[in-house]
C-alpha cells in the first residue's frame, strides 16, 4: 500500500524522535566532565580545507554540514580528538603518489595553523602524557592520523617525515587497494594478497617509529598479515562489528578477537551504515557514490559533487538512520567477545559519522549516559573514552 509523502514523512519524523534520549543527569555531567575522552577519527581537516571554515568558531551542524570545532569540543568535554588527514585513493603512479603527498602535507599545515590560530584553544598532542596535561590545562588535545596510507606512495622515508609531523597513527588503506595492502572494499579485488612486500617494510618502520597500525578499510587478509608482522599492539580506529552489521569495513567476532590477543582496541565508530545493516538499495546506492572516485585524485568541484549526492541518499534513506543505542550495542558486542579492556571511540565525525541522538561532538555526553544506563562502571567508561587507546599509544 502506497503512502503520500505526508504521512511518510510523519512517520519518518516519529521514528527520529523515538530515537532522542533523555538529557544525562547532573551527576553522570559531572562525572563525563571529569574523566578523559578521546575519539581516535575525527575528519575536522576536511572541513579546515574549506575557504572560510574557521574551527575557533562554533558551528551549526546543519547549517554548516559540520560536527567539529573547538567550542562544540569544550562544550561536549571533548578532550581529545586524533585529526585524520584523509586522502581518497588515486592512481596508484609516481603522478598520483606526488599529488598525494602534497595534500597531505597541506593538511599537516592546515591542523598547525589552526592550532598556532588559537592556542588557548587547543594544542597539538602526540603522547598519553600530553593528553592528560592539555586536559589539565582546560584546552582541546589534537592528536594527528593519516587515513589511507596512499601518501606515503612507494617511498618508505615519508613515514618518517609524516611522523616527525605529529602523525601517531596511519590506516593503511582506505576504500581501494594502494602500495601498500589490500582495502577490504576494492571493487577490482585484491592485487597483493594482503599485504604488499613494501607494505611489510612500512609495518616494520611504523614499528620502529612508534605509530599505531591502524587496520580499518584493511582487507581481512591484510589484518592477518599485520598482526603476524607486528611487534607492537595495533588500532581499529573506526570499525564496527560483523556480527552486527555484515559489511566487509567491520570486524569479526575472531579479528576482534586476535585484536585483544595481541593487546591492541577496536574503536567504535559512528556510521549508520556500519552499525545498522543498510537496505540492499541504500548500500547500492552509497556503494555507487564511493566507488566513483576511485583511481583518480578528485577536484574540490568533484568531492562536493559527491558529498551532495551522499546527502541527497541519506536523505532518501533517513527512515534507516542508527541511534545512539546501535553504537552501545556494537561495544556491548566487543565487550562480550573480548573485554573491556579492547573497545574504544572513533566517530568519524565530519567524515559521515553521526546517528539519531548524537549528532555532533558537543553531544557525547549523550553517550557516556547511554554506557551508564547499561550499567557500565565509572572504571570501565573511562577505560572506553581513552583510557584504553592511551595505554596501546604507550606500548608504541
Amino acid at each position: 500500500m502506497s503512502r503520500s509523502p505526508i504521512v511518510l514523512s510523519v512517520l519518518v519524523s516519529s521514528l527520529c524522535l523515538a530515537f532522542v534520549p533523555d538529557p544525562p543527569t547532573k551527576k553522570i555531567a559531572r562525572f563525563h566532565q571529569r574523566i578523559l575522552t578521546l575519539d581516535t577519527h575525527a575528519d575536522a581537516p576536511i572541513m579546515l580545507q574549506k575557504a572560510g571554515f574557521d574551527i575557533g568558531v562554533a558551528h551549526d551542524t546543519k547549517r554548516d554540514n559540520s560536527q567539529i570545532d573547538f567550542p562544540r569540543m569544550k562544550a561536549g568535554a571533548m578532550d581529545a580528538m586524533f585529526f585524520a588527514v584523509y586522502l581518497s585513493q588515486g592512481p596508484r603512479t609516481p603522478a598520483g603518489h606526488a599529488e598525494a603527498k602534497r595534500n597531505a602535507l597541506n593538511q599537516f599545515k592546515l591542523i598547525n595553523d589552526a592550532l598556532k590560530k588559537y592556542p588557548d584553544m587547543a594544542e597539538l598532542a602526540t603522547t598519553p602524557a600530553d593528553a592528560y596535561r592539555i586536559q589539565k590545562a582546560g584546552k582541546r588535545a589534537v592528536f594527528i592520523g593519516m587515513e589511507n596510507g596512499y601518501p606515503i606512495g612507494e617511498d618508505l622515508s615519508l613515514v618518517k617525515t609524516y611522523y616527525d609531523l605529529g602523525c601517531r597513527y596511519v590506516t593503511l588503506s582506505h576504500f581501494a587497494n594502494n602500495a601498500i595492502c589490500d582495502s577490504s572494499t576494492d571493487p577490482d579485488g585484491p592485487i597483493h594478497n594482503g599485504l604488499s612486500a613494501f607494505g611489510r617494510q612500512v609495518v616494520a618502520e611504523m614499528n620502529r617509529l612508534g605509530i599505531m597500525i591502524d587496520i580499518s578499510h584493511t582487507s581481512d587478509k591484510t589484518f592477518y598479515d599485520v598482526l603476524s608482522l607486528t611487534k607492537t599492539p595495533v588500532i581499529a580506529s573506526h570499525s564496527n562489528c560483523r556480527a552486527l552489521c555484515d559489511f566487509p569495513r567491520n570486524m569479526t567476532d575472531d579479528m576482534i578477537r586476535a585484536i585483544a590477543k595481541n593487546g591492541g582496541v577496536v574503536q567504535v565508530n559512528f556510521v549508520s551504515d556500519y552499525l545498522r545493516k543498510p537496505s540492499e538499495a541504500h548500500r547500492q546506492a552509497l556503494t555507487k557514490i564511493r566507488m566513483a572516485s576511485v583511481g583518480r585524485v578528485a577536484t574540490p568541484e568533484q568531492e562536493a559533487r559527491q558529498q551532495a549526492r551522499t546527502d541527497s541518499v541519506k536523505q532518501v534513506y533517513k527512515n534507516e538512520r542508527a541511534s545512539l543505542a546501535d553504537i552501545v550495542n556494537h561495544i556491548d558486542h566487543i565487550v562480550q567477545v573480548a573485554g573491556i579492556d579492547h573497545v574504544g571511540i572513533g566517530s568519524d565525525f565530519d567524515g559521515g559519522g553521526g546517528v539519531n541522538g548524537l549528532e555532533d561532538v558537543s553531544q557525547i555526553e549523550n553517550l557516556t549516559a547511554e554506557l551508564r544506563n547499561r550499567g557500565y562502571s565509572k572504571k570501565a567508561i573511562t577505560k572506553i573514552w581513552g583510557g584504553n587507546l592511551l595505554r596501546v599509544l604507550s606500548k608504541q
